[in-house]
């Protein structure tokens, strides 16, 4: 059995729903995970947020064009009358659940349940199409089989037990559909695994059926050497291994949710990168086997703060480090890079929201300066930092001011902190410095 995701642009139109259809009607026992139509998250978080603001008229405005579109979806894409009218009924009832929640009180889970709404449009409307079209496909509500513990992690075994229990109980399936990114939390209420989640969902269940491969399908050809957004004439990469594929989903890879390789790496399943466009296309391959050594990819993560802490007590002061550190575990707060020098450290996040307070404690026994808009710049491959042409990447040098650099932590990995604006050019400069002399 094989386990497909197919992410939100690949069921956001009628023509792309077809396409999907036509991809996993191949005659093979499939599990497949969905993600919520392209433009449906976005939707019920902007309407989440007007709850959140006590403005009801926006929110029901915006409750009634989403509405508007899925009515258009059912009529373009049904013609059975009896499954038209199940789907119809169905919509009907998610839109008025939607509409109730604008006078309820705003909350965590009022916003985890509106959010939910789109995975369970997507599965149960695709569902029916299949039905429609004579595919034996059976829906298993994600919401009765895949929970997070109360540290965020999958709940392994009671993901296990449910889900064999709902294939167990439900009619015999050539194709099982489940919704990706939502989940129950371990108190049984509505949450979900984070934005691009979806992947994430579909490596669980690959582990926990043993599947032969999980396929995560979107809009691009795998993952490029580069990021395509900003650099001309990239190209996807045929293999990766496990380790290079979490540093570059870690690192700004936007093909891959960051713990998507995990359950995988831990199932050692094949995870396979594909096109809904160009499903012919061979994808990227993630796996236990490394191909190759040098740089491969590129990849870039914004939003970064650069936290410079200074004291002139550090020098060969026992412990200096560790409470530095413990000031961020308080505060639940990871960090990306770390420089030291004999009287400073410099580190890096991703997530300042504890920033205030974080800076508050370290200024009661050291100086603080904190930059802010850096990109951390991943450079990664199979021992990139013993690759004898490794020495390239340096010529950026010249050309960028570096606020740091990470060499050595990982033989898979070298990092560079550059201001947010330098960050397309350094990202065009390596690429002409490391990819024009093929060194791959």
């Amino acid at each position: 059995m094989k386990v497909l995701k197919f992410g939100g642009t690949s069921v956001g139109s009628i023509k792309n729903i077809k396409r999907v259809k036509e991809i996993i009607t191949d005659g093979e026992e499939k599990i497949v995970v969905l993600s919520a139509m392209s433009g449906t998250t976005n939707a019920l978080v902007e309407i989440s947020e007007f709850i959140k603001n006590n403005n009801s008229s926006e929110a029901i405005q915006r409750i009634k064009i989403l509405e508007q579109k899925y009515q258009e979806v059912l009529y373009e894409l049904f013609e059975s009358s009896n499954i038209k009218q199940e789907v119809e009924n169905y919509i009907y009832l998610v839109f008025e659940f939607l509409k109730e929640g604008v006078f309820e009180k705003y909350s965590e889970l009022l916003y985890n349940k509106i959010v939910s709404r789109g995975e369970l449009l997507s599965t149960y409307i695709f569902t029916k199409y299949l039905n429609q079209e004579g595919v034996n496909a059976q829906l298993l509500p994600a919401l009765e089989f895949m929970r997070i513990d109360k540290t965020n992690d999958p709940d392994d075994f009671y993901i296990k037990q449910n889900l064999q229990r709902l294939i167990q109980d439900s009619l015999p399936a050539d194709i099982y559909i489940t919704q990706g990114f939502i989940c129950l939390n371990a108190y049984g209420e509505i949450a979900n695994l984070q934005r691009g989640g979806s992947d994430y969902t579909a490596t669980i269940i690959g582990g926990i059926v043993k599947a032969e491969e999980v396929q995560i399908w979107t809009d691009i050809d795998g993952m490029h050497n580069n990021d395509p957004r900003f650099v001309e004439n990239t190209h996807a990469i045929s293999n990766l291994s496990f380790d290079e594929a979490a540093e570059l989903a870690y690192f700004g890879a936007k093909i891959l949710h960051p713990q998507t390789v995990m359950p995988a790496r831990k199932a050692n399943i094949p995870v396979r990168l594909k096109n809904t466009l160009l499903p012919e296309s061979y994808g990227t391959l993630i796996s236990k086997e490394f191909k190759g050594e040098g740089i491969k990819a590129i990849a870039a993560k914004d939003t970064i703060t650069a936290i410079k802490i200074k004291s002139a007590r550090m020098l060969l002061a026992y412990g200096f480090l560790k409470k530095v550190f413990e000031i961020f575990e308080k505060h639940e707060t990871s960090i990306d890079m770390i420089t030291t020098s004999e009287i400073a450290v410099s580190l890096t996040i991703d997530d300042a929201k504890n920033l205030v307070s974080i800076v508050e404690e370290l200024e009661k026994f050291s100086m603080v300066e904190v930059d802010n808009h850096q990109s951390i710049i991943c450079l990664v491959g199979h021992s990139v930092v013993r690759h004898h042409e490794t020495h390239r990447l340096f010529k950026v040098l010249q050309d960028i001011p570096i606020r740091m650099i990470s060499y050595g932590g990982s033989n898979n990995n070298i990092s560079l902190l550059v201001n947010t604006n330098d960050k397309i050019t350094a990202l065009k400069s390596l690429n002409s410095y490391i990819f024009d002399f093929e060194v791959v």
